[in-house]
């Protein structure tokens, strides 16, 4: 069987087609159409319902946000110097309520309260604690629907 592109005139000649084709797609729009959800770039972010989450205070929680985010560290408390007593590490993850706190990198004083996915202090807390709003895909702060926190 010949090949179509011998020689290095030939390589030239199908590099050339396939460099083509890849700039003729990258100008094209995606559409749902085409196999690509038309919310992809959105964030996923929204209240949820009928959901139950105890914390180590006895609270228990029947609504929450879910919603996508960065890795964290999960503090004992809303301030930036605070014990850092869990790690986040999936995403999305949930969120039960809001607090203010200490004013943090992204410019607000909101935190949410959540269970990080790895305990690294304070084992008997189980993870439980709170997450500056700029490590979460939240807008505003705090989100509409997610109550503040309970006083302890």
């Amino acid at each position: 069987m010949r090949s179509a592109f011998r020689g290095a005139a030939g390589r030239r000649r199908a590099l050339g087609v396939l460099l083509a084709a890849a700039a003729v797609s990258m100008c094209l729009p995606a559409t749902a159409g085409a196999g690509v959800r038309a919310d992809a770039a959105a964030p996923v972010c929204r209240i949820r319902e009928g959901v139950q989450h105890t914390d180590i205070k006895g609270h228990t929680y029947t609504k929450d946000l879910y919603c996508e985010n960065a890795v964290a560290d999960v503090f004992a408390t809303p301030e930036v110097y605070g014990t850092v007593i869990a790690k986040l590490k999936t995403s999305p993850s949930w969120f039960v309520c809001w607090q203010s706190g200490d004013l943090h990198q992204g410019g607000n004083r909101i935190w949410y309260y959540t269970q990080g996915d790895e305990i690294l202090n304070w084992p008997l807390w189980k993870g439980w604690g709170y997450v500056p709003a700029f490590r979460i895909e939240t807008e505003p702060d705090p989100f509409p629907g997610l109550p503040a926190c309970l006083p302890s």
